[in-house]
C-alpha cells in the first residue's frame, strides 16, 4: 500500500510518501480500501506533535475516509467485503490507500454519494453535530455565533444550525468568506482583522452583539485565541459557549464573565466522545446522513488533491485560506 507518512516532527513538507506494508483486520475491525480522505486542521498539529496523541513514527495522518471494504475480521457481521463506507479511522491513518479501523466506526454510503463527499463529512460534520446536539443542546429559535464559519468544522457548524432551526451568524475573516457562508444560509455575517489588540477586541464584541440581536446563545468557536473574549462578552444570559479549536492560540478567557452572564464553557472533543459512546456516534451519523440526503445540509467539498500532493492540502488548510472542505483522493 502507498502512505503519505510522518517520519519525523515538522509542517506539511516533511512527510513522505511510501510504500508499506497492507494491514490486516484483526477482532471486530475491517481493512478498508481508501478512496479519499478528509483533510482537517488537527492533522497539521499531529504531525507537529501538538495533537492530544502522539503516535509511534511512522504514521499516516488523517483521521476520515470513505471507500470500499476489502476485509473483514472476526466478529464483524454488519459489514461486508465490497461495501461501500464511509468511516473514522480514529486519529491517525486515512492518508493512504488502506486502513484498518473498527468496524463500529464505518457506516455504510448510498451508492449516489460520492467518496470524496462521504470522505468529508465524517470528522466536520460528526464534530459540529456532537458539539450543537449533545454538548450546547442547541434549540430551535436561539442565536448561534460560529467563529471560524467558513472552515471545515465551521461550514458545517453554520448548516447544521439552519437546520437544527437556529439564528446563525458566521464570523470571518475577508469579504469573500462571508459570501461563502451566505451561501450555506448564515443569517448574518461578522468580519473580524486578522489580529487584535484591546479596542478591536472591544469593537469586534460590539459587532457580535448587534450582529445576534443582542447575545448569542450558544458560540462556536473553532478559532481560539484573542477571539475568544469577545465572543464570550457577546453571550446571551446561560449561553453555552462551545471550545472546538485554537488555529489563533489556546486563550486564556476572564473567567468573572461567565459569573456575570451565568453561562458555561464547553469542550468538545469529538474523537474521545466517539470511542465512550460508539452507539451515540452511529446514531448522530444517520441523522447526519438523513439530513443530507433530504438536502438540509451539504458538504462543501471545493478542493481535491491526489494522495502525493498531500502536503499541499495541509498547508492551505493551516494557512487557514480553505472555505469548505479539502480531500486527498488515491486514484
Amino acid at each position: 500500500m502507498k502512505a503519505l507518512m510522518s517520519t519525523a516532527p515538522g509542517g506539511p513538507e516533511t512527510l513522505e510518501l511510501t510504500e508499506t506494508e497492507t494491514p490486516e483486520p484483526g477482532q471486530g475491525e475491517i481493512l478498508l480500501r481508501i478512496h479519499a480522505a478528509g483533510v482537517n486542521f488537527p492533522d497539521t498539529l499531529i504531525i507537529r506533535d501538538l495533537y492530544q496523541f502522539k503516535p509511534e513514527r511512522p504514521f499516516a495522518p488523517g483521521g476520515e475516509a470513505a471507500g470500499t471494504v476489502e476485509a473483514v475480521g472476526e466478529g464483524v457481521e454488519h459489514l461486508k467485503v465490497g461495501q461501500r463506507v464511509a468511516a473514522s479511522v480514529g486519529a491517525f491513518g486515512a492518508y493512504a490507500t488502506h486502513a484498518v479501523c473498527q468496524a463500529s466506526s464505518a457506516m455504510p454510503i448510498p451508492d449516489e454519494m460520492e467518496f470524496e463527499v462521504a470522505a468529508g463529512f465524517v470528522m466536520t460534520y460528526g464534530t459540529s453535530y456532537y458539539a450543537l446536539k449533545d454538548r450546547a443542546r442547541l434549540k430551535e429559535g436561539e442565536t448561534l455565533l460560529v467563529l471560524g464559519a467558513a472552515g471545515g468544522v465551521g461550514s458545517a457548524a453554520v448548516e447544521l444550525g439552519k437546520a437544527m432551526g437556529a439564528k446563525v451568524v458566521a464570523a470571518v475573516s475577508s469579504e469573500e468568506k462571508a459570501e461563502f457562508c451566505k451561501g450555506l444560509g448564515a443569517d448574518e455575517t461578522v468580519i473580524y482583522p486578522r489580529e487584535l489588540d484591546k479596542d478591536a477586541q472591544k469593537a469586534l464584541s460590539k459587532s457580535f452583539k448587534e450582529a445576534t440581536g443582542g447575545g448569542a446563545d450558544v458560540v462556536y468557536d473553532a478559532v481560539g485565541g484573542d477571539y475568544c473574549e469577545p465572543a464570550l462578552r457577546a453571550m446571551a444570559w446561560e449561553g453555552r459557549y462551545l471550545v472546538v479549536g485554537f488555529p489563533a492560540g489556546i486563550p486564556k478567557p476572564p473567567l468573572n464573565l461567565t459569573l456575570l452572564k451565568s453561562c458555561q464553557i464547553m469542550g468538545v472533543f469529538w474523537g474521545a466522545a466517539v470511542m465512550r459512546d460508539p452507539r451515540a456516534n452511529q446514531a448522530n451519523m444517520a441523522k447526519i446522513q438523513e439530513m443530507i440526503a433530504k438536502g438540509e445540509i451539504k458538504p462543501r467539498i471545493t478542493g481535491a488533491y491526489p494522495l502525493e500532493e498531500g502536503a499541499k492540502a495541509l498547508a492551505e488548510v493551516e494557512g487557514r485560506k480553505v472555505m469548505g472542505k479539502l480531500v486527498l483522493t488515491m486514484g
